[in-house]
């Protein structure tokens, strides 16, 4: 029999989802089955609209070996498993003579554990676990949440919280949830076998197609424990989020809460003195953190040194004790044993990094002002990670609408650990870059507007100017505006402010649930939205209802933000740019994600109003510009506001 075509696989797919073919899938799709063939690496830049899910999915079913796709969003996590690959394995069925099958995995914590469930969740100050059904008032929201999820356990197929409509708390789900360190493992729990997240396990290694979430390809990479099935491709969507969802899975923190609670979980299951030791360990840790101040630590002071190294020299203790001891008198007790073990590891594990000192480690103090001080500690660079950990056995391609900074791919393939392109050498993995466009016409759909007539933005104080121009953009447009704020203090001020000015009903991020937000946006054109970095992605609004997207400030990140000061400072340090490695590129990443909200359909028009000068007047501002979608560009502040008049008396005309 011969091998189908990739062309009629992908006609028959896109079919399938009753969307258009594009030259730029059609291209994508073939750079993916190359590399897939030859087992190497691409970077694909897949504008809005090029349908990249179908790209990389029907070279990937086509192959017939497990694939796994990483997404950041559940958004799109959801629309793999639920619309596309039910689809597209159906459609390729006749073609393939196969049915591949297809499985969703996350991490432990994000299924419900039956044992939390029925046997409690494990209570500080006493022995053992306690009810938390119990403890809870039925009135509260906790109580009426872990109600809830208790007739949720005797319906759901998954497990997953995901799946749970409406969801619950973190507190809540807390109660009904164990992490990987917690879970006493499948052959030593009463309900192993029954097991939801080893049920998900099981699908997985079954599945020829496996969607995860970067944090969990984090972990399997970092933590050399394999979580994810044994794969030969590796497909990362939504890459331009990688490097931070790594960095945060490899950040550690300690705070005095959380040393106090090991402290209590552990305290029944080990002799009195070595209790002691953490205990006296932990009041000491709490007395410096009780004068931290926010900023990175570039040396440890002598006092947090002593106490980090108390804390861990008990830690150990208590860990060697927690392992040779047994104490029948506590209820269910491997898995309050387990539980203490993973609070004082965890505790064991950040105090020894910290003290051991890496080069390539940043220190830092935050400070909240509900829950205290937190001692961070994170990678001051994954780059040699992923180098190492994603490229070696596997082909992986990496695809976004957001990879070419500055016009290249060069800044991107820095941080995940790649040289230039085209650059060969030992242990440097091979790569090719490829741009397929956007099936928009940007120059026509859309008008990227710098007001350069503005005050550059201070550091602090109100932007007078800027609110003026923000109202006259909004009153010019008819509403229809979302507005993307480097800080949520901004966000709430430009509410506030524009609230008392205009007609025009203006939402605010935290106000309301996320996906409630962008609901009221899209079903009135009269609406603005305002809010801060999730809406610079997460946001698809097709249609009148989203026709100018602000920015109030280039976002760079703040000066006193530790770890991306302290890169920029190795960067500076080795002979680089500093600035324009970490600083510009992350700026270029969130605005050209941003610029990305306005065109989201081929019947799209609007602008996208830059309110800092510096876009136009500053030397990165080419740079910048070179990120984002090739909109018809002006600093024209009438044309801008005739043209928003005139789309707007358009969508009226139509009827919305």
């Amino acid at each position: 029999m011969t091998k189908p075509s990739l062309p009629d696989l992908l006609h028959a797919a896109v079919s399938a989802v009753g969307g258009t073919e594009r030259p730029g899938q059609a291209a994508m799709a073939e750079a993916v089955a190359e590399a897939i063939d030859d087992n190497s690496h691409r970077l694909i830049q897949a504008g809005t609209g090029t349908g990249k899910s179908l790209g990389y999915l029907v070279p990937a079913l086509a192959h017939g070996e497990r694939v796994v796709v990483a997404t950041a969003t559940l958004a799109l996590q959801r629309q793999l498993v639920e619309r596309d690959l039910p689809r597209t394995v159906d459609a390729l069925h006749p073609q393939l003579r196969r049915r591949p099958q297809f499985a969703m995995l996350k991490g432990r914590s994000n299924y419900l554990c039956l044992h939390r469930l029925h046997e409690g969740a494990p209570q500080d100050e006493e022995d053992g676990l306690f009810d938390q059904f119990e403890a809870a008032a039925p009135t509260s929201k906790l109580g009426q949440d872990l109600l809830r999820l208790r007739d949720w356990a005797d319906e759901t197929e998954t497990g997953d919280r995901d799946d749970l409509t409406p969801g619950v708390s973190d507190k809540a789900w807390s109660q009904i949830s164990v992490s990987s360190r917690e879970c006493l493992g499948a052959t030593k729990c009463a309900y192993g076998a029954e097991c939801f997240a080893e049920a998900a396990r099981e699908r997985a290694k079954l599945a020829d197609v496996v969607v995860t979430n970067h944090a969990l390809l984090a972990i399997d990479a970092i933590e050399g424990a394999p979580v994810l099935p044994q794969h030969e491709v590796l497909i990362v969507d939504e890459a331009h989020e990688l490097v931070s969802r790594v960095t945060g899975v490899a950040t550690g923190e300690l705070t005095p809460g959380q040393v106090n609670r090991a402290v209590k979980r552990s305290a029944k299951l080990v002799d009195e003195k070595i209790a002691d030791a953490l205990q006296t360990a932990s009041e000491t840790f709490e007395r410096v953190m009780e004068l931290a101040l926010p900023g990175r630590l570039e040396q440890i002071p002598e006092d947090l040194g002593y106490a980090l190294m108390s804390l861990r020299d008990a830690a150990r203790n208590v860990i060697s004790a927690i392992g040779a001891t047994r104490d029948k008198s506590v209820h269910d007790e491997d898995a309050v044993r387990k539980q203490a073990l993973a609070a004082v590891e965890s505790i064991h594990t950040v105090a020894e990094r910290i003290t051991n000192g890496s080069e390539y480690d940043v220190v830092w103090y935050e400070r909240h002002d509900r829950f205290g001080a937190t001692l961070r500690v994170a990678p001051l660079s994954v780059s040699g990670l992923l180098r190492e950990k994603l490229f070696e056995d596997r082909s992986v391609v990496l695809t976004s609408a957001t990879l070419k900074l500055g016009g290249d791919f060069n800044g991107v393939a820095a941080s995940l650990g790649l040289s230039p392109e085209g650059v060969e050498g030992d242990d440097v993995p091979l790569w090719k870059g490829l741009d397929v466009g956007s099936p928009f016409d940007y120059p026509k759909q859309g008008i990227l507007y710098v007001a350069k007539h503005l005050a550059t933005p201070g550091r602090e104080g109100t932007r007078g100017d800027m609110m003026d121009e923000l109202a006259e953009l909004i009153e010019a447009a008819g509403g229809r505006t979302l507005g993307l704020f480097s800080s949520m203090r901004g966000a709430k001020a430009a509410a506030e402010e524009l609230r008392g000015r205009l007609d025009n009903p203006i939402l605010l991020q935290g106000e309301e649930t996320l996906g409630e937000l962008i609901k009221n946006f899209a079903a009135d054109p009269k609406t603005c939205l305002f809010g801060t970095l999730s809406l610079w992605q997460g946001v698809d609004v097709p249609g009148p209802s989203c026709q100018l997207v602000v920015m109030d400030r280039i976002p760079f990140p703040r000066p006193d933000d530790p770890l991306m000061s302290a890169r920029q400072k190795s960067v500076e340090e080795h002979g680089g740019n500093g600035f324009m490695a970490v600083a510009a590129t992350h700026a270029a990443l969130l605005m050209a994600q941003g610029a990305g909200r306005l065109v989201r359909a081929s019947g799209d028009r609007g602008v996208v109003a830059v309110l800092d000068p510096r876009l136009a007047t500053a030397r990165y501002g080419s740079f910048l510009r070179a990120t984002l979608p090739d909109f018809w560009y002006t600093t024209d502040r009438n044309q801008v506001r005739r043209s928003l008049a005139a789309i707007d008396a358009t969508a009226k005309a139509d009827g919305e």
